[in-house]
């Protein structure tokens, strides 16, 4: 099982400018798509305090926030202690 989980829809271009990120940063990931998936929606719902918008991350089951805050922990070479 990978350790990041981003929820996302098929419409998102910034899911997909997420997912072409951690390929880019060799982070192993799983989709759940909360259009397609009920399970999957109702866990976005549980792990994110109810967002409403995607993408929506989580590293070892715990929520690290959208896009921006992914970028932010990279930035701030923080991701990269996360993953270790």
């Amino acid at each position: 099982m990978a350790r990041v989980k981003v929820f996302s829809t098929g419409i998102c271009p910034i899911c997909d400018k997420t997912q072409t990120l951690l390929k880019k940063w060799g982070i192993p990931y799983e989709t759940a798509r909360i259009d397609q998936d009920m399970a999957a929606r109702r866990e976005f719902t549980a792990k994110t305090n109810g967002a409403r918008s995607v993408p929506q991350i989580l590293i070892d089951g715990e929520w690290i926030g959208g896009f921006s805050e992914l970028t932010e922990l990279h930035m701030e070479d923080r991701l990269d202690h996360l993953m270790g």
